[in-house]
């Protein structure tokens, strides 16, 4: 899936929640000076930009499919090799990397199992492959109330809760199932500061996603009922959200 919108939403929308993850997505793929990295469907560059910070730009390498996010993660990392690509085919030759990363990207792929053993092939042998996607199988995402209220209005909406990786344990089983070995998983997590209602509900407001392109599709009267309907089930703000990814590594 390619996201074509601008980063600026992206940040709004995901980004403030990546940046959390990213400090957690390099400790769990024990990222160390004198390795080459890969970040698979990096975005704008948030787990990209926390790569540069602990290996230096010329050992960062990134993809995206995504044109809009190519460029930004261009220009917010000088120095990094950022290219369009999906995981589905990397560009880059047998073992190239000491590792590759792929945080909130498998659900998006189209054949994760694949992507997952492609970004294998690009790993030197027994090099690091690790991902994360969020929890939206248990509701403890950060998209989860969103969905909940969406449900309640089409309980046949696609709420992303059968997206791969996306309950616990199922990483792990796709990273089974790409050929990985020494297969770990764990929890990620990240806390939001939430000022207000309009705080949160604009950044879904911005079509970036599944969840914004569903507020995309809705008529004003649809909308104006979604909208309502997420506030009754929000806590009074101001407070905190806090949520989870599922992260899993694999030797590969």
């Amino acid at each position: 899936m390619s996201f074509d919108v601008a980063p600026e939403a992206y940040d709004r929308f995901m980004g403030r929640y990546s940046l959390q993850l990213s400090p957690q997505m390099a400790d769990l793929a024990g990222v160390r000076r004198g390795q080459l990295v890969l970040d698979v469907g990096c975005g704008p560059g948030a787990l990209t930009a926390e790569l540069v910070t602990r290996l230096g730009p010329a050992a960062v390498t990134a993809v995206d499919p995504s044109e809009p996010f190519v460029a930004a993660a261009r220009a917010r990392n000088p120095g990094v090799n950022v290219r369009k690509a999906s995981a589905a085919q990397l560009p880059f030759p047998d073992q190239a990397f000491d590792a590759a990363l792929a945080q909130l990207v498998v659900h998006f792929m189209t054949d994760p199992v694949a992507g997952l053993a492609e970004m294998a092939r690009v790993t030197r042998r027994d090099g690091v492959v690790a991902a994360c996607v969020w929890d939206h199988g248990s509701g403890q995402g950060p998209l989860s109330l969103f969905w909940q209220a969406a449900r309640q209005l089409d309980p046949e909406v696609d709420d992303e809760s059968q997206g791969a990786g996306a309950r616990e344990g199922h990483l792990a089983e796709l990273f089974e199932a790409a050929g990985l070995h020494d297969i770990e998983q764990t929890a990620l997590s990240a806390s939001l500061d939430i000022s207000s209602f309009e705080a949160w509900w604009e950044p879904f407001t911005g079509g970036v996603g599944p969840a914004g392109s569903y507020v995309a599709s809705l008529d004003a009267k649809r909308l104006a009922e979604l909208r309502e309907t997420c506030r009754s089930l929000l806590t009074v703000a101001p407070f905190v959200l806090t949520v989870r990814a599922w992260a899993t590594r694999g030797l590969a």
